[in-house]
């Protein structure tokens, strides 16, 4: 037996009981405007939100603040005429380098703390949403729900390969303790939140 598999059969054999977990059902609220709610979190933390009926709305929207030379990319078929669609994940992640604008879709939203959910069915190509420099994401006002254990409640028995939340534009406060928005990620998030 190696020294490898010697720790590793330690570790197993001196694993501690398995305990329920906490019930946290007192945490649920059901009161609030998830909504307004979701909005005012999603802004406090440099985000945007744009309330849209339908994919048209969306369209009128990026005509509008989006110049046509920059490389806009979608996850999103119905969007395939106002930015290069992404149908599959065979692209070249590195093809991706010079991305503007992304428009992908999100699972569900958080409003307590502004997060989106976001899965590779989604997105396509895990790096598309931090590789852009702006990051514009579908919501549906049904799919925002009031609090992280409402999200877990819905995820926790999905089957995804990979997936994340993503909580407004890429920053930091490291250098110099000021707020650097875009220092490793999108420079913007806006949310398109479909009625």
């Amino acid at each position: 037996m190696t020294s490898r598999e010697k720790i590793l059969s330690a570790v197993k054999t001196n694993q501690p009981e398995l305990t329920t977990l906490p019930d946290v059902d007192f945490l649920l609220q059901e009161d609030v405007d998830i909504s307004e709610k979701f909005i005012a979190a999603l802004t406090a933390i440099g985000g945007q939100v744009i309330a849209v009926e339908n994919h048209a709305g969306i369209k009128a929207f990026i005509a509008e603040n989006f110049e046509q030379p920059s490389r806009k990319i979608t996850t999103v078929s119905q969007l395939g005429d106002v930015a290069e669609y992404i149908g599959d994940n065979s692209a070249n992640p590195h093809s991706l380098e010079n991305v503007d604008y992304a428009i992908i879709e999100a699972g569900l939203a958080v409003a307590e703390n502004g997060a989106i959910w976001v899965s590779e069915d989604k997105i396509r190509i895990r790096v598309l949403p931090f590789i852009t420099q702006h990051l514009a994401v579908i919501v549906s006002q049904k799919d925002i729900v009031p609090t992280m254990h409402y999200a877990y409640n819905k995820i926790g028995s999905t089957d995804y390969g990979f997936a994340t939340f993503i909580a407004g534009p890429s920053k930091t406060a490291d250098i110099e303790q000021s707020l650097v928005l875009g220092a490793h990620g999108s420079r913007s998030m806006t949310i398109f939140l479909m009625s």
